[in-house]
């Protein structure tokens, strides 16, 4: 596939040789607990792909990163989806580096991601039914030079390799009122650990496990606080964040549903028209994630931009469900049974339906958003 490859072109410029080392690991061992595959990326500087080259990392823009995550997709559905959590992390800090290098953060910290390949989790709220992805899934109380947090997070991806996690939790303001802020906290701090949770074969390979805070000293000058309030639309880090893990979590979903189509393709099954329904509907995903990223790359960071991506996420879901359906149709019962692959990523490519947000809770202000009668709201 056209666009696949050059996907792959584009993850061997930045990451030489990582695609290569990921195929040598057979997809039962790379897909599993305990799988070598976080640590191929750690090793091929993979932490450091959209830290800008000023800071030490590989300087790549929005729209790289999509084809290296989506080449990743295609090769490892656990990796893309853990890097994804690291990538969007750090993209975000980074983008706003300059205003978080004078607000008093520990910016050593945040250099070290790149020069040392650290990898960073994310603690978002992700996961829990029913609760909105702004809404905290962490507690934070005054203390001494910082703050006492206590919660946990699951799933977690990167749970067992992370080096940092990032949590949005509620700290008091400076007038008393709860607000909305982002803590930088290293995976070695005291009563920080690590509990099973993810019980599925599809996608075990990410890490995605229970991380607890108890009790864990968070120094001030690793809190970064938000102009948000808890229940309250999206300020410009989180718009950032938000914007880049709908792109990359999308990109490696992408990719796994390729490695269906190419299949289908390369063994020339059903008709050359099956077959070319099945890559237009996977090109509609990649113009829609492209759009996306050229929208980041513009440094929206608008209402308007949140529910472009929203509809290009939404669509792209389709059409990589309806791509990756098809492909396994043509591929028959016969390759289905013959072996793991087209089992495993039938699985994989479903997933990207469980990330935030989910239509149900942004289809009635995505509404008001299209008839022009308020603003699309995902907190």
């Amino acid at each position: 596939m056209r666009s696949l490859d050059h996907a792959r072109e584009t993850c061997e410029s930045y990451l030489p040789g990582l695609l290569d080392k990921i195929a040598r690991v057979p997809l039962a061992e790379r897909e599993a607990p305990g799988s070598p595959v976080i640590g191929l990326f750690r090793a091929g500087r993979g932490p450091a792909l959209v830290i800008p080259t000023e800071y030490g990392g590989l300087g790549a823009g929005p729209l790289d990163a999509m084809r290296v995550l989506r080449a990743i997709g295609a090769a490892s559905p656990s990796l893309a989806v853990a890097s994804t959590m690291h990538h969007f992390s750090v993209a975000t800090l980074f983008t706003l580096a300059d205003s978080l290098k004078s607000s008093g953060l520990e910016w050593a910290l945040l250099e070290a991601v790149a020069k040392e390949n650290l990898l960073v989790a994310s603690g978002f709220a992700e996961g829990r039914t029913g609760q909105g992805i702004l809404s905290p899934s962490m507690t934070a109380v005054p203390a001494e030079g910082g703050y006492l947090v206590n919660g946990a997070k699951k799933p977690c991806s990167l749970a067992t390799s992370m080096d940092l996690l990032t949590a949005a939790l509620t700290v008091p303001g400076k007038d008393g009122e709860p607000e909305l802020a982002f803590l930088l906290i290293p995976a070695t701090q005291p009563g920080v650990s690590v509990h099973p949770f993810w019980s599925s074969r599809v996608l075990a390979g990410a890490e995605s496990d229970e991380v607890r805070l108890e009790d864990v000293h968070v120094e001030e000058q690793l809190v970064m606080r938000t102009e948000a309030r808890e229940g309250d639309g999206l300020d410009e880090l989180q718009t950032l964040g938000f914007l880049w893990f709908e792109l990359l979590i999308s990109a490696g979903y992408l990719g796994a549903a390729s490695t269906l189509a190419e299949r289908a393709m390369t063994e020339k099954r059903g008709s050359a028209s099956d077959r070319s329904a099945i890559g237009c509907r996977l090109e509609t995903a990649t113009l829609l994630l492209e759009g996306v990223a050229r929208r980041i790359d513009e440094q929206a960071s608008s209402n308007d931009a949140l529910a472009e991506v929203l509809i290009a996420r939404y669509a792209a879901q389709d059409a990589i469900n309806d791509a990756a359906a098809k492909a396994i149709e043509l591929l028959g019962g016969m390759a289905f049974i013959g072996g793991d692959e087209v089992a495993y990523y039938a699985g994989a490519y479903h997933c990207l339906g469980f990330h935030p947000p989910s239509r149900s809770k942004t289809e009635a202000s995505l509404l008001d958003y299209l008839e022009g009668s308020g603003p699309v709201l995902v907190g």
